[in-house]
């Protein structure tokens, strides 16, 4: 037998231990390096394949043939097969809820905006030829403005979402009380309308025809409380449907159609315009009248009384020009009683209407339509 130092002896084991020592630290290293390879790969991998979707803000069209609410309010309005669904769901989506033109229903709302307004000023014009421009602006609103709109729409049946999204059924009219900058307005802002709540800045007809909307209102920026401006944008949203679907009717179904959907759902509606004449001066304002047509000065005439020393008296005044009879009114005072005879009697003048079915120029588009005669339009208000 062989002998063997002791100090060689430990030494080889020291060096044999060191060496398995390493060899596995390295080979666990090696594992661990490959398995996060492999991961960090498979990870990647994962990532690349995996789509990611964003919500959308409003419904997509395909899903408007899915909706019962969509295909009932398109019968309901008897609209033709012309109109498809994803056009009239598209009129339900307001820029406030999706800012996407191509989405949303601002550019059908803009062309059926002024269709309306055109058809509604020329039934107006030629039914009422002497109105004055104030109490036009005032016709016009109530026929064609936003709350009026919003009327009827809600006679129509129609129903807004709780809050816009991906999910809402595509028959609701989806909108947000916001502002989305994007529903295009007649007229301009004027520089005075920084300081309206310092002052009222005096406004003629000739300014309001030229620089406000097309009611002749001022464009301004104005500061609402958040009940006002939620009513705001809801009658906005409202209208702007109204307006959407007749600017669809007119893309898809013509001119004509368009014409008697206005005529069978804006034109349709009673509006008393009698209730809106507001007289400062009523008896100074007959008396120019008179002198601008050539006729005698107006004259009042007691024609009855009652009660006369009584509480509660009653007296009946006419108004003459000659022998002609232009009003009569009746108050508990002379003065009273005279000034609404001389209201009455504006009335009757600015109220003359040649009938109920008057011409208007759309009527030519019709192909066997007579030649046109012209309205006689009144020269305006005296004062």
């Amino acid at each position: 037998m062989k002998r063997v130092r002791i100090d060689r002896w430990g030494g080889q084991l020291l060096q044999a231990h060191a060496r398995g020592i390493g060899s596995g630290i390295s080979r666990q290293a090696f594992l661990q390096t490959t398995r996060r390879q492999a991961s960090t790969a498979a990870a990647s991998q994962t990532n690349e394949e995996t789509p990611t979707f964003a919500n959308l803000p409003s419904p997509s069209p395909e899903r408007a043939a899915e909706s019962a609410k969509l295909a009932a309010l398109h019968s309901r309005l008897s609209l033709s097969n012309k109109i498809p669904l994803e056009t009239l769901a598209r009129a339900l989506i307001v820029p406030s809820a999706d800012k996407n033109p191509s989405f949303n229903n601002a550019n059908l709302a803009f062309l059926g905006s002024t269709f309306i307004n055109y058809h509604v000023l020329e039934f107006l014009v030629c039914k009422w030829p002497r109105l004055p421009m104030a109490v036009l602006y005032e016709a016009l609103r109530a026929y064609s403005g936003k709350e009026s709109l919003h009327q009827v729409a809600r006679r129509w049946g129609v129903e807004a979402a709780a809050a816009p999204g991906e999910e809402v059924d595509p028959g609701l009219l989806q909108w947000a009380p916001r502002d989305a900058d994007m529903q295009s307005r007649w007229g301009s802002v004027r520089q005075e309308s920084a300081f309206t709540d310092r002052f009222k800045p005096r406004r003629g007809i000739s300014s309001r025809v030229v620089y406000d909307n097309a009611f002749g209102d001022p464009v301004n920026v104005e500061k609402m409380s958040s009940e006002e401006g939620y009513k705001y944008y809801q009658h906005e949203a409202y209208s702007s449907f109204v307006q959407a679907v007749v600017g669809a009717v007119y893309t898809h179904c013509g001119q004509d159609a368009a014409r008697d959907f206005v005529k069978a759902h804006v034109l349709a509606r009673q509006v008393d315009v009698s209730t809106m004449f507001e007289f400062s001066l009523p008896t100074r304002e007959l008396s120019m009248l008179c002198a601008r047509e050539g006729f005698e000065a107006p004259i009042a005439r007691l024609e009855s009384e009652t009660g006369r020393h009584s509480r509660t008296p009653v007296f009946i005044v006419g108004i003459y020009s000659g022998s002609e009879k232009l009003g009569e009114g009746g108050g508990p005072s002379l003065d009273v009683a005279r000034w609404k005879a001389s209201m009455n009697a504006l009335k009757a003048w600015y109220l003359y209407s040649p009938g109920n079915k008057v011409r208007v120029p759309s009527d030519m588009y019709e192909p066997d339509a007579k030649r046109w005669t012209a309205p006689h339009i009144d020269i305006g208000e005296v004062i």
